[in-house]
């Protein structure tokens, strides 16, 4: 059945009535869940937005810790070296001494 637009019309029917209504609900409560669903994801996704820029902050902070450390470990190592060296030329010294003598 359709009316002079060619829109098919509403049956006035109380059976067909009560499925319009039926499947209207069924589409609303449908919609709410959606409705709400939604909302819960986006709530997810602003919790993981702050996650992710903590985490890269932290990552930020992490490599500047890295580079100071990578800094300290070359300037250790310099001074193992030195001190190696000295080593080495104090033994050099002591060879051939005789342990007694001063």
């Amino acid at each position: 059945m359709c009316d002079l637009a060619g829109v098919p019309a509403c049956p006035r029917g109380p059976i067909a009535q009560s499925e319009t209504a039926a499947l209207t609900r069924r589409f609303e409560e449908v919609s709410e869940r959606t409705d709400r669903e939604f909302g819960i994801v986006k709530s997810d996704l602003t919790a993981l937005r702050l996650q992710v820029g903590n985490l890269d902050q932290k990552v930020g902070n992490l490599d500047e810790k890295v580079g100071e450390l990578a800094g300290a470990v070359h300037g250790l190592s310099e001074k193992i070296d030195r001190n190696q060296a000295q080593i080495v030329e104090l033994l050099t010294q002591l060879v051939g001494r005789h342990p007694d003598a001063s």
